[in-house]
């Protein structure tokens, strides 16, 4: 069967958030969308094949076939729905950071979900619930993909049905996220290979008490963020992979502010308590280590990911 004809030329337009993952205590669970993004343009094509062009973070490594991320996962969202995909032509400017802990990856599947999601606008319906799944699926796990599609704070879990959930929250707006960036990068996967498989109880308990505070700390009580962001099951544990990030991080936390390992590191995100706090940390941080680090002075996203036909994204830049 081939693409239903009314797809064929039709270009959605999609931005996704950058995310911060695990927020200190909220292993795996916890994210936050933040005001950095990646834009695609999707065309589907009358002819089979992809056509990709790649601007901004990360372009030279990115792959320009059916290979590419962003190109994967719509593949994977019209199998599932049973459509045959048509050719695609890609346009993407990269603005989040890659392998710096700042969810490019899951930016990428987002952006893929919420294209196909564009793409078969009046043919087949997707939920926000379809949208978690796929990029569930796609990631591995939902704790980075849940805020870069919904936006604000999420808390993310795997429900007894085996499928993926979420819940939004909204973020005091007296929170001030600062974001310090290096110059190298990190796996992941080389990340998580350095935790245990287990922990001592004691460490469990205090994860636990601190990831509520944390939900109190970012809705209610930005006051509380500095006791709320400790942490004791995997940034340490990660410390030996990135020693800079971890001494910035230790330094700031020594200084009173609210810093933690961004996602699987190697960047540094600050939860300062308003923005007199922010400058004071970025201040700071370019009095502890050698290595530069670029700061990003960002907002917390409350939209999440976007998807508008082409003429609507023209008419709203306009």
């Amino acid at each position: 069967m081939s693409p239903a004809a009314p797809m064929i030329g039709r270009s959605v337009a999609v931005r996704v958030p950058a995310t911060s993952a695990n927020l200190g205590p909220g292993f795996d669970t916890l994210g936050l969308a933040l005001s950095m993004y990646d834009d695609v343009l999707v065309t589907a094509l009358p002819h089979p094949g992809v056509e990709i062009e790649v601007e901004g973070s990360g372009a030279e490594e990115i792959s320009r076939d059916a290979s590419n991320l962003v190109v994967r996962s719509i593949a994977h969202v019209f199998a599932d729905v049973k459509r045959e995909m048509p050719g695609i032509r890609l346009e993407a400017v990269n603005g989040v950071p890659h392998g710096r802990g700042l969810g490019s990856s899951g930016a990428a599947v987002a952006a893929g979900v919420l294209s196909a999601k564009g793409l078969l606008a009046g043919d087949v319906e997707l939920s926000d619930d379809d949208l978690l799944r796929f990029a569930t699926e796609l990631e591995g796990h939902p704790d980075n993909v849940a805020p870069a599609l919904f936006g604000g704070l999420t808390i993310a879990w795997m429900g007894d049905d085996g499928f993926p959930q979420h819940k939004k929250l909204l973020v005091h707006r007296g929170v001030s996220p600062l974001v310090l960036v290096p110059g190298y990068t990190m796996s992941t996967k080389a990340a998580r290979s350095l935790q245990p498989l287990q922990v001592p109880r004691e460490d469990a308990v205090f994860n636990l008490s601190r990831s509520a505070l944390l939900i109190a700390a970012l809705t209610q009580s930005p006051e509380l963020l500095l006791d709320a962001t400790a942490d004791r099951l995997h940034q340490d544990y990660r410390a030996s992979a990135m020693p800079e990030t971890h001494r910035l991080v230790q330094a700031l936390r020594a200084h009173g502010f609210a810093a933690v390992v961004s996602g699987a590191g190697p960047s540094v995100l600050v939860l300062a308590d308003g923005p007199g706090q922010r400058l004071e940390a970025a201040r700071v941080a370019d009095t502890v280590t050698d290595t530069p680090w670029e700061h990003r002075m960002v907002a917390v996203d409350v939209r999440g990911g976007t998807v508008k036909n082409r003429a609507e994204a023209s008419s709203s830049r306009s």
